[in-house]
């Protein structure tokens, strides 16, 4: 439960105090009372607020030289001017020194909590998107990588024995295994984490243009170039340069890319001068590379140079037990995302979800996921929120019983793990009652872990 929002009640008349401080108690909030601005700045600087509302008129230090005080403690936060004497060149003043607004007495109750909710909603949102943030920004490290799979394990320890070299890494998988988000977590887990980590898609650009992009090219070198321009592998500098789909690359740029690597330095291109880069190359695809040499339409040496450490990312049909957590990260990012306050998902659903093939992997899960969120009219994403192709293959596929109960007593396990071993609240992200709950707890032999 959250705690409640603490208000700030700045005002030399005691009757004017209580009465503020007894409203927004009424309200839910934490009021707290000082009768002079000297009080209200030390009060800023020792403790956190959400909102000041702050007498215009007072003895010694008015309300607006207050203002400007407390936003030099904390410029962001909201500081409401309460005035009798309403004038256009008080409420300009004051609006102008940063006043989020002003009130005029006599005011009615209920336009402070008006104002006031306005605001700590405003606060809530900013919150969440940070929240969002930084949860976006987790992802990419390889401790926070959602998988308990023993597939996933074995990579996340190659990748804490590697991260920190400067060996080139070939990450191999399907589309939508999330190669770019293990490039990251390899990245981000590096000593040169603090530098930058740069994207190229090798099979979205031409070839003529994918060379431009990766080695740059200066003024006139073709004709549209009229400045110089940085490549990926200059922006890359003392980082990480991802090369995706480098199975598309075709063999001229191939053997560009292999003297980059060999030599550690890039010509641009119309350029006579050479640039030294300190980059490390890490390369994903989706083909089989060790075919492509054969076939030789992949160079043998540019091949052993990228394949220093090999990465393989199982498909997501091979990771079934981890389908369960995807499921519930995926939607907690897109609650937040779409301001949805969705409870779970149904055991039907996730058994579903994981009988499923997946053949567009993680990428499609979180599609799923997302689409359920923004359509269901349920607090529980339920077996009709699915795609008609998901529930179709149910259909073709029909049920197992056996995997039904080994994913059911999986995914009530974690979501009483997840909330504490608290029935109450478990039976209801599950959409069960308790009764039921505690049989299962008892049929299937749940503990605490």
């Amino acid at each position: 439960m959250k705690p409640p929002a603490r208000i700030l009640i700045v005002d030399d008349e005691a009757i004017m105090r209580d009465s503020l401080n007894d409203w927004l108690m009424e309200d839910g909030y934490e009021p707290v009372t000082v009768e002079d601005g000297q009080k209200a700045i030390d009060m800023v600087r020792s403790q956190s607020f959400n909102v000041v509302l702050c007498d215009l008129k007072m003895p010694g230090m008015d309300g607006i030289e207050t203002m400007s005080k407390i936003r030099e403690i904390n410029k962001d936060l909201p500081v409401i001017i309460i005035t009798a004497y309403a004038t256009v060149n008080t409420a300009v003043e004051s609006m102008k020194k940063g006043a989020y607004d002003y009130i005029v007495k006599p005011f009615d109750p209920e336009e402070v909590s008006h104002i006031i909710r306005k605001i700590i909603s405003h606060q809530q949102l900013l919150q969440e998107n940070i929240i969002l943030r930084q949860e976006l920004k987790r992802v990419y490290q390889f401790r926070d990588i959602v998988g308990k799979n023993y597939k996933m394990q074995e990579i996340f320890e190659l990748i804490r024995t590697v991260a920190d070299s400067d060996a080139s890494v070939l990450i191999l998988g399907e589309s939508g295994t999330g190669k770019e988000l293990i490039a990251r977590a390899i990245h981000y887990s590096s000593r040169r984490a603090e530098k930058p980590f740069v994207s190229v898609s090798c099979s979205a650009l031409p070839e003529s243009l994918l060379e431009s992009e990766l080695f740059g090219y200066e003024k006139g070198a073709f004709t549209g170039a009229v400045r110089d321009k940085p490549g990926r592998f200059e922006e890359a500098n003392g980082g990480t340069l991802f090369l995706d789909e480098v199975g598309e690359m075709k063999p001229e740029t191939q053997l560009h890319l292999l003297r980059v690597l060999q030599e550690r330095e890039i010509r641009r291109l119309g350029g006579t001068g050479v640039i030294k880069v300190d980059v490390r190359i890490i390369a994903a695809t989706n083909k089989d590379l060790e075919r492509a040499v054969k076939e030789g339409s992949f160079r043998e040496d540019l091949y052993y140079r990228l394949n220093v450490v090999t990465v393989q990312l199982p498909p997501l049909r091979e990771r079934e037990d981890d389908i369960p957590l995807l499921a519930e990260r995926f939607l907690m990012k897109y609650n937040i995302k779409n301001n949805r306050n969705l409870e779970g998902i149904s055991p039907k659903a996730i058994a579903l979800l994981v009988q499923y093939d997946w053949p567009g992997n993680v990428r499609e899960l979180e599609n799923v996921i997302e689409r359920a969120v923004v359509i269901t009219k349920h607090t529980i994403i339920q077996l009709e929120d699915l795609p008609p192709h998901i529930q179709s293959f149910q259909e073709s596929k029909g049920v197992r019983p056996r995997k039904l109960k080994e994913v059911e007593k999986e995914h009530i396990q974690h979501t009483l793990e997840e909330n504490k071993w608290n029935v109450s609240k478990t039976s209801k992200v599950l959409g069960i009652d308790r009764s039921t709950l505690y049989k299962k707890i008892r049929n299937y032999g749940l503990s605490p872990s």
